[in-house]
C-alpha cells in the first residue's frame, strides 16, 4: 500500500522540480539569413524537442563559445554554409514546460556555399508573406512579429 504524503510535501517536491527545470536554461544562437528578399528557415528533426517545426537555423551554445561563434559553427554543421554574423536583432527568453531557452537572433549574410540539409530534414527560403504558412515554436513569436513589421530587414 503506498504511503500517502501530506499536501505540503507534494507542493515542496513540485516546487523543487520546477526550480531544477528553470535552472536548465539552454542558450541558443539563431541566424536570420536573408537573400534576394527571402529568409532561410530550417525544419527541426522529428525526434528533437519541438520536432517537425520550422526555425531560424542555429543551435546550442557550447561552454566558452560566443553566440556569434556558435552561430557560425552551427550553420556550417547544419547547412554547410559560411555566413558573416551581423548585428543582434532580438534577444529573448522563453519558458517551455520542460525547459527554458534563451535565444539570440543575429542578422547574417551568406558568404559561401549553398544550403544543404546536413543536420536538418529540410530547409526553405521564404518571403515575408509566407511566414504564416510555416509552423514555428512558441519561442519565435516575438521575432516573427518583428520580422513582419520590419521590411528593411528583408532587403
Amino acid at each position: 500500500m503506498p504511503i500517502e504524503r501530506p499536501e505540503g510535501d507534494r507542493a515542496l517536491e513540485s516546487n523543487r522540480k520546477s526550480q531544477i527545470a528553470n535552472r536548465r536554461c539552454v542558450e541558443v544562437a539563431a541566424g536570420l539569413v536573408f537573400r534576394g528578399g527571402k529568409l532561410l528557415i530550417a525544419q527541426r528533426p522529428a525526434k528533437a524537442h519541438l520536432g517537425g517545426l520550422w526555425e531560424f537555423p542555429g543551435g546550442k551554445r557550447k561552454a566558452g563559445e560566443t553566440f556569434q561563434a556558435c552561430l557560425g559553427r552551427e550553420l556550417r554543421e547544419e547547412l554547410g554554409i559560411e555566413v558573416e554574423v551581423g548585428e543582434l536583432v532580438e534577444s529573448l527568453t522563453h519558458q517551455y514546460p520542460e525547459r527554458r531557452v534563451h535565444l539570440r537572433f543575429f542578422r547574417c549574410w551568406l558568404k559561401a556555399g549553398e544550403p544543404q540539409p546536413l543536420g536538418c530534414p529540410a530547409f526553405r527560403w521564404i518571403r515575408a508573406a509566407e511566414m504564416d504558412a510555416a509552423q514555428f515554436p512558441a519561442a519565435d513569436a516575438r521575432i516573427l512579429e518583428r520580422l513582419r513589421c520590419s521590411p528593411e530587414l528583408w532587403v
